[in-house]
């Protein structure tokens, strides 16, 4: 294996990796509001068990990945699966034996509104071109680092078309295609080498690019939300920062407001993957999500041997050996795409 193919996969398993770290850092304080997080927590920097009575975490370990994990780990191995056309019924019957599962386990941590509703409709006879129609919210995007780790920057219309046909079946919007397309553009422009500041420009042509696929749906420009996000924790500090992104960019459910925040944690933690965790942790919200994406994409452009080994040594439900094997099938999709494997640079 060639120095760079060695490299790519170290930043492959820094990607999906590092989008643990964010995921199980933010279990405990999703959907809890700033000030409910600091009253049971404290300042958050380090795994921690939720609460008894958490609506979505409780009875977790702390540590544990949830749903953002486990399903672009699921998305990744239905990519090596399908081959060059994209399995949507394998990939829906995939995410609806997903979810048995985690009811099996006893998990509230279940489907997010986007894909539920979709799924439904797809069981109830109607297309999966149509079905994602209303799909609006962060999952695309959450569980989109495989395709940014499988897809070349360079080739960035097909990128983002790859990205836009893994949205169809549950996310084929404007604005959730957008938001994935800027994500999946970061952690591939990381994989080829590229810094978090590359990989932030990357983010914002292809959320133009991807805007103008799917169904369109009224909210924020994704890509202008992004470098308005970012301009405006700029120099600031940490808690200041944390205040204006709750306050201002938002960090609900909604694409518009979880993504840009996102980018805007990565900007303040100076692209650091568990900085960017801790930041997200805080912010109250979707905290698992955005912190699943912010240090997905951080971790995209440091690599898995930048991570902090005793932080990646505590995550508990993923196996690091199959995620590594998943990183090496995906970067191998991604170089025989290239032809001569010289993926370039940033």
């Amino acid at each position: 294996m060639s120095d760079k193919a060695t490299d790519m996969i170290d930043r492959a398993m820094g990607a999906l990796i590092g989008g643990a770290l964010g995921d199980a850092l933010g279990m405990p304080t999703q959907l809890l509001s700033p000030a409910r997080i600091a009253e049971l927590y404290g300042h958050v920097e380090d795994f921690v068990a939720p609460v008894a009575d958490h609506p979505v975490s409780k009875g977790l370990a702390a540590g544990t990945i949830t749903d953002d994990t486990e399903q672009a780990l699921l998305l990744g191995r239905i990519l090596i699966e399908s081959g060059d056309r994209f399995d949507h019924t394998r990939w829906v019957n995939a995410l609806l034996d997903w979810e048995r599962d985690v009811k099996a386990r006893g998990s509230y941590d279940l489907l997010g509104p986007s894909t539920k509703r979709a799924i439904d409709a797809i069981n109830n006879g109607v297309p999966a071109e149509d079905a994602g129609r209303g799909g609006d919210t962060n999952g695309a995007a959450m569980r989109i680092a495989p395709v940014g780790i499988m897809m070349p920057v360079e080739a960035l219309e097909a990128l983002v078309a790859k990205v836009a046909e893994t949205c169809r079946a549950t996310h084929n919007t404007s604005i959730a295609i957008a938001s994935a397309a800027a994500v999946a553009a970061a952690v591939s422009r990381g994989v080829s080498g590229g810094d978090w500041r590359a990989a932030s420009d990357s983010a914002v042509v292809a959320a133009g690019r991807g805007a103008t696929l799917g169904y369109w749906v009224t909210g924020g420009d994704i890509a202008a939300r992004i470098v308005w996000a970012q301009d405006l924790v700029r120099g600031k500090a940490t808690r200041d920062a944390i205040r204006l992104i709750t306050d201002l960019v938002g960090t609900g459910v909604a694409s518009q407001e979880s993504v840009p925040a996102a980018f805007a944690v990565l900007e303040v933690a100076g692209g650091d993957p568990w900085q960017a965790a801790v930041i997200s942790a805080n912010l109250g919200g979707d905290t698992d999500t955005i912190g699943a994406i912010a240090a997905g994409m951080g971790g995209a452009c440091t690599g898995l041997s930048k991570l902090p080994r005793q932080h990646v040594a505590r995550l508990l439900g993923i196996d690091i050996e199959q995620v590594r094997e998943l990183a090496g099938d995906l970067v191998a999709a991604r170089l025989a795409k290239t032809g001569s494997g010289k993926d370039a640079a940033a």
